[in-house]
C-alpha cells in the first residue's frame, strides 16, 4: 500500500491525506453528537431532526458543489468546504441552543457538499488511466480515518464533546492551510454553456443514467452499514458491542485488501465487470444472515455468551463478504463515471450521480426498514435480506449489460455538448 501511495502525484498524495484527515475530523464528533444534544436534555425527535437535516443539507446540494467545481475550479471549492467545517465545529463548540446546532449540522453537511465531489472531480483529473488504483488508495486513507475517529473520540469525550469538537476544528483547520500552501491549482475547464445547459446535458445523457440507476445499488447496499447489519448483531447477539464488531470488521477488511483487490481485479478484469461482480458480492454478503435469521432468536439483552458469539457469526462473515464487494465496486465506478459521463463536467456529474443514488437510498431504505419491522423475529426475517440480495443483483445485471453491449466504452467524441442514447 505505501508502494501504492508513493507512486501517486504530488496532488494525489495532498487530496488522499486530506481524506483521512477529512474522516478522521468528522467521525470524532458525528457519533457522538446524538449522545451529546440527549445530554443537553433533547428528544429523540428533535435529535434526528437535526441529523436529518445535515445529511439533507449534504445530499441536496451535492450537485451545486459538483457544477462549482467544473467552473471555478476544483481547488477553491475544496478550500472553501473545509472552511465552512472549521466553521461548523467551532459552532459546536459554543452552541447549546437548538438554533445554534442546527446552524452547526447544517454547514457540515454544506462543507461535505462542497469538496465531495470536487476532490473527486480533481482527483479523477489528475489519476487519468490509474483512476481505480488511484481512488483504491483513496479509500484505504478514508477508511483509517473513520477507524480512528470514533476511538480518538470516545476517549476525548471522556473530558468534555466540546474538546472533541474542538479537536476536529483543528483537523480542517490544518487541512484548509495544507490546501492552501501544498494544493496547486487546476485550471477550470471551458464551459460553452450555461449551468441549466450542463444539466440538460446530463439528463439527456441515457447512458449515465442507466449506469446512474445501475450503481445506485451501491449507495443502497452500502448504507445497510449502518442500519441492517448493525441491527441484526444486535438482535442475534443482545451485545451493543457487536455493532462496534461489524465497523471494525468493515474497516479492517477495507484497509487491508482494498488496493490488493483493486489489482487483482485490474489484472483480470475490464472495469466494468468488476464494478458488476462487486454489486453481486455486495448482494450476497446478506446471504449468511438470511439463512441464519429465521433460526436464530432475538438474544436478550446482557453481556457476551457463546451462544451470542455463535450467533454473530454469520452477520459478521456476511460484512466481510459485503466489504470485498464495495472495495471492487467503489473505485471501479469511480473510474467509469467520466467514461459514460465527460471529462468536462466531471463535478457536475458526480452530482447527479449522488443525487440519483440518494433519492434511491431513500427509497430502499425505508423499504428495507420496513420489512425489518414486519418480521422482527421467525420465519420471514430472511425477507428483508433477500431484497437486499435483489438489489446487488438487479445492479449488477445493469452494469454487466452495459458492459457487454459496449455502454462503457469511451465516446469516439468528447465534448462538452455531446449526448448519447
Amino acid at each position: 500500500m505505501l508502494r501504492s501511495f508513493g507512486e501517486l502525484t504530488a496532488p494525489s498524495r495532498m487530496l488522499v491525506v486530506n481524506q483521512f484527515g477529512i474522516n478522521l475530523g468528522f467521525y470524532l464528533v458525528l457519533p457522538f453528537l446524538a449522545t451529546h444534544m440527549g445530554s443537553l436534555g433533547y428528544a429523540a425527535a428533535t435529535i434526528g431532526l437535526v441529523l436529518a437535516l445535515r445529511n439533507l443539507s449534504q445530499q441536496g446540494m451535492f450537485l451545486v458543489g459538483g457544477s462549482a467545481a467544473d467552473r471555478i475550479g476544483c481547488r477553491p471549492v475544496i478550500i472553501v468546504g473545509c472552511a465552512l467545517r472549521i466553521v461548523a465545529f467551532g459552532l459546536f463548540v459554543v452552541a447549546d441552543s437548538l438554533p445554534g446546532l442546527i446552524a452547526a449540522a447544517v454547514l457540515t453537511g454544506l462543507a461535505g457538499a462542497l469538496f465531495n465531489p470536487a476532490v473527486r472531480a480533481y482527483l479523477m483529473a489528475e489519476a487519468g488511466d490509474r483512476r481505480a488504483e488511484v481512488f483504491s488508495v483513496f479509500n484505504v486513507f478514508g477508511h483509517a480515518g473513520a477507524l480512528l475517529g470514533p476511538l480518538l473520540g470516545a476517549a476525548l469525550l471522556a473530558v468534555d464533546f466540546r474538546l472533541v469538537a474542538a479537536v476536529a476544528c483543528a483537523v480542517f483547520t490544518v487541512l484548509t492551510v495544507a490546501q492552501l500552501f501544498v494544493l496547486p491549482a487546476r485550471p477550470a475547464p471551458p464551459q460553452d454553456r450555461g449551468l441549466l445547459g450542463s444539466w440538460g446535458e446530463v439528463v439527456g445523457n441515457g447512458r449515465f443514467l442507466l449506469f446512474a440507476l445501475g450503481g445506485a445499488g451501491y449507495f443502497a447496499l452500502f448504507n445497510q452499514l449502518y442500519l441492517v447489519l448493525p441491527v441484526e448483531a444486535q438482535r442475534v447477539s443482545g451485545v451493543a458491542g457487536a455493532v462496534s464488531a461489524v465497523f471494525v470488521v468493515s474497516t479492517l477488511v477495507g484497509i487491508l485488501g482494498q488496493v490488493r483487490i483493486t489489482a487483482w481485479c485490474r489484472a483480470r478484469w475490464t472495469d466494468g465487470r468488476t464494478m458488476s461482480a462487486g454489486l453481486v458480492l455486495m448482494g450476497a454478503g446478506f446471504v449468511p444472515l438470511g439463512v441464519a435469521a429465521p433460526f436464530v432468536p432475538t438474544a436478550p439483552a446482557g453481556e457476551w455468551t457463546a451462544a451470542g458469539l455463535l450467533a454473530v457469526t454469520p452477520v459478521l462473515a456476511g460484512t466481510v463478504v459485503f466489504t470485498v464487494g464495495m472495495a471492487m465496486t467503489n473505485p471501479f465506478s469511480l473510474a467509469l463515471l467520466p467514461r459514460v459521463g465527460s471529462e468536462q463536467l466531471a463535478g457536475t456529474y458526480y452530482g447527479w450521480y449522488y443525487l440519483v443514488s440518494a433519492a434511491v437510498v431513500a427509497v430502499s431504505n425505508t423499504a428495507v426498514g420496513n420489512l425489518l419491522d414486519r418480521h422482527p423475529d421467525g420465519a420471514g426475517r430472511w425477507i428483508p435480506f433477500a431484497v437486499l440480495l435483489a438489489i446487488g443483483l438487479v445492479g449488477a445485471a445493469v452494469i454487466a449489460w452495459m458492459q457487454r453491449t459496449g455502454r462503457l466504452e469511451p465516446r469516439a467524441v468528447t465534448t462538452s455538448t455531446a449526448t448519447t442514447a
